[in-house]
Parts: structure tokens; sequence; C-alpha cells
């Protein structure tokens, strides 16, 4: 074996062993000496991607770039003689960028004087190539109207005089995204062909245009952006499942692969505390409440992590039970009446009446009874109360209705039958009810100063927080309470802890 190739086989050798599987990979069998690389370039703290739309920038940080593919093939008297022939491959650089990492990669051919130089090649495009470039910390994509070359790549050589190698055919262990362009007409069309095209779609209507435009792809430059942010995603993925973290919950030390990251804040818990803790919110219908764990962090996370944390079944309950607290909290919302419905009906502007799209039913926004054109609802009340007349009047205090009721509720048939007829059978199944439930609620619970929910109390701290809108207040003074609550007990005569209460 000759020095060439021997060196050439110890440098294939040191790559091997240095580089990951899907970094390095030879090409065929031994004495074949050829293969690729694919080099990471390393980025700055601040580095972001830019698309022009007009006269601005639309910019994205992000940590990885997809990496640049280096294609060699080594010649018979390489490193005494010739250099390697290589392609550079890279989807995010211009073919004009391209040509010019090459050209200074023969120069550091040239430079060694005859010595291998693969590894000083994976050294200077890792760390060099972008300030080589002048790309900083900013990298502007190609405009929609540049032209963007599918997957731009250059064969190049250090030698001149030598003819260019094909590239070989090799199975990449790790996709590059490409860059589709966007056909102006069908392949193998003339130019006639096409300018006829183009003269046909001119003669569409307004509203033909909008459905063929919304029918083309993405700009091939949204699609390269799109990839790049794709694949930042991924390795910020992979780097964070390598890591290891200490849960905020149970502090104990955890893989990544184990734990959740809450994008929002950036706290970190292991999936097993943030399962428990998100069905148990889920559970007990408390789903704006399925935030960071964290004390005073409303991050919340995302619903994907939440799926895969609680399952399909709890998820589902989840789903349903956050659009119905949004819907909640909307002033131009209410629910149809009816009990075989309650679907959500969205007000009309300055009008009284709400039609359920579910069910047909039409009722008076103000009553919630059935529409009655017109009149108004206190007409409605007065008739009732006029045919209500006759019968007696139902005792006034809470402990005649109390006695009343219980009357009513464990008499006989006979006994059932001469209340009704005395006091009325709606009045004694419906009024006396609901105004004993109502005079249980004002004694046992207070309203949330924000939207007016009853809240029951049966325990704990002064410090409240109402489940249907998630606004935090004092028990005591039901005064709102911002992040800092405690200042609130330190400053007024409220207590934190009240045993009695």
């Amino acid at each position: 074996m000759s020095a060439d190739l021997e060196e050439q086989e110890d440098e294939l050798l040191a790559l091997h062993s240095i580089f990951s599987p899907e970094e390095f990979v030879r090409a065929g069998e031994e004495p074949n000496c050829a293969g690729e690389i694919r080099v990471s370039v390393e980025l700055p703290a601040d580095f972001s991607v830019a698309l022009r739309e007009g006269d601005g920038l639309r910019q994205y940080g992000i940590s990885f770039l997809p990496p640049l593919l280096l294609t060699f093939d080594l010649p018979e008297d390489y490193p005494s003689s010739s250099p390697p022939s290589f392609t550079l491959t890279c989807s995010w650089l211009t073919p004009t960028q391209l040509s010019a990492l090459g050209a200074h990669l023969a120069d550091l051919y040239r430079a060694t004087g005859g010595s291998v130089v693969l590894f000083s090649w994976v050294q200077f495009l890792r760390e060099e190539a972008l300030s080589f470039l002048d790309i900083h910390s900013l990298l502007e994509l190609p405009s929609s109207d540049d032209t963007l070359n599918s997957d731009s790549s250059q064969d190049l050589m250090s030698d001149d005089q030598n003819p260019p190698v094909s590239e070989p055919d090799l199975s990449p262990s790790l996709p590059v995204p490409s860059s589709p362009s966007v056909p102006l007409g069908q392949s193998g069309q003339t130019a006639e062909e096409q300018a006829a095209s183009l003269s046909a779609q001119n003669q569409l209507s307004c509203q033909e245009k909008d459905e063929t435009l919304s029918r083309l792809p993405p700009a091939p430059a949204q699609t390269l952006l799109s990839q790049l942010l794709v694949h930042n995603e991924a390795q910020k993925q992979k780097v964070f499942a390598g890591m290891v973290f200490d849960c905020g919950v149970c502090f104990a030390a955890r893989l990544g692969s184990d734990c959740v990251e809450l994008r929002e804040c950036g706290h970190v818990y292991c999936q097993s505390c943030m399962s428990r803790f998100c069905k148990v919110q889920i559970a007990e219908g408390n789903v704006r409440g399925v935030t960071c764990p964290q004390a005073d962090c409303t991050a919340a996370p995302t619903p994907a992590q939440v799926k895969s944390l609680v399952g399909e079944e709890l998820f589902s309950r989840y789903d349903r039970l956050l659009l119905q607290s949004t819907l909640d909290c909307m002033p131009d919302v209410v629910y149809c009446p009816q009990r075989s419905c309650g679907s959500a009906v969205i007000l009309e502007t300055d009008s009284r009446t709400a039609l359920c799209s579910v069910c047909g039913h039409a009722f008076c926004v103000s009553c919630r009874k059935t529409y009655h054109g017109a009149e108004d609802c206190h007409v409605k009340k007065r008739e009732k109360k006029e045919k209500q007349e006759a019968y007696v009047d139902v005792p006034e205090t809470e402990a005649g209705m109390t006695a009343l009721w219980e009357d009513y509720a464990s008499g006989s048939a006979t006994r059932r039958s001469l209340l009704e007829s005395r006091y009325g059978r709606r009045m004694l199944r419906s009024t006396v009810s609901d105004a004993l439930s109502e005079g249980w609620v004002a004694s046992n619970s207070k309203y949330c100063p924000h939207c007016s929910s009853s809240i029951q109390k049966n325990g704990g701290c002064n410090m409240m927080t109402c489940t249907r809108c998630g606004q935090r207040f004092c028990w005591a003074c039901l005064t709102r309470l911002s992040v800092s609550a405690s200042r609130h007990f330190q400053n007024s005569p409220c207590v934190g802890y009240d045993v009695g209460t």
C-alpha cells in the first residue's frame, strides 16, 4: 500500500472515531475512499433568521441550523499531489456563498503543503464559515422574488484542470431540508404555452383568482423558513432530552426525556409530578388551574403537553371545560335555557332576542324565558303575580318556609293536595325550594369581586382564587389581589389564615 493510501485510511479512521454515525458516513467498503460529512455550524447566542416582507423583516431566534453536507472523494495521489474532489450542499446558503466557501477550502489544502485536510475543512465550516461569509447574528433568507434553488449545491475542486467528480450515491443518515420552488406551468411546457397559460389566468374573475391563489403552495422562502424552525425545535428537544434537571415539585434529578418544560416560563418538572397535578385539576373541574405549579407563575402547558400528560379521556374533559370557561367569560355569550340543549348562543348587538342554532329555541335575553315579543319582562312577571294572588301567601321568614317545605315534602298525598290547593303547586315546588336554596347560598358563600360567581370557603387561608375567572381576592374584605398577595395581609386588618372562616 502506498503512503498516500495509508494516510487516507488513517484519516478516515480518525474521522470515524471523532464523529458520530449521523455526522460521518463512508461510502462503500475499503479501499473506496469516499464519503460524506454533515457539519453543524456553531451559532452565537443571539442568532436569528429573517424573511423580508415588504419593507420589514420577520425575525425568529434560533439555536440550530441544518448541517452543511460535505461530500468528498479522495483520488489515489491525495494528499501528496491532488486535493479531494468535493461537493458542498446546503439549503440556507446561496450558490454564490457555497462557491466562496469551496474556494476557501481549496486554499486551505494548498496551505497544508500536501497534508490531510478533511478535519481542517470540518473545523473551518463549523467554527468560521458564518464569519467568513460576513454572517454574524442575522441570516436573511432570500425573498420570494429572488431565485432560490431547491437545494443549493456546488461541485467544487481545488484544481481547475481536473474534471468535476459526480456526487456519490449515499444513503443520508440525517435528512437535509429542501426548499421546493413553485413552477409557473406544467413540466415540459414551452415558453409559448406558459405565456398562454398566464394569459388565461389573467382572464379569471376576482373570486376565481382568490381560489387559485389559496391552492398554491407556500413560496420557497416561506417553506425554507418553516423547515429551519422545525429543525431548530427538533434539535432543541434532542438537547433537552439528554440534559439532567431537578424537578420543581419533588426536587429529584431527572433526564430531560422524563421531564416537561413549560415554554412560557421555562420551568421544568418531571412528567410524573406534572401529570398528577394536571389530572387533579381537571378532575375537580378547575381547568384554569392547569398552570405552572410554581407559586405566582401563570404560565400554562401547551394543549399537546396536557394531552400527553393526562391521556385522551381526561384531555377531552379538559378541552370541553376550557371551552365552557372561556365562553363563560365572554359578555356576548349566553346559554340556551332549554334543559335538553344548553348550547352556547352568541348575542346580536342591541337585540333582546337570542336564537339557539342547535335546537332553534328563541328566548328573551333578559329573563331567559320564551321570547315574548315587544312586551317588557315585567309585564309577564306581573301577570304571573296576579295569577298567584288567588293562593295564600307563603311565609316570609326562612324558618316559616323551611317548616312549610318539610311539611309538604314529608306529608301524605292528601296533605300535599291540600297544601297545593292552598299555596299553589308551582309555588311550593319552585318558589319555596328556590328561596331556601338561595338563602343557603347567601348564608354560606360570597361573590367573586370580578365575575360575581358564588364561592364557598371550606377551610384554608383567606386568599381565594375564583375557579371560573381565576381572580384572586381576599375572603375577608373581597379585595382583588395582585401577584404579591401577601402584602395585602401585611398592610391591612385582614389576616391570612382564620380558623373561624
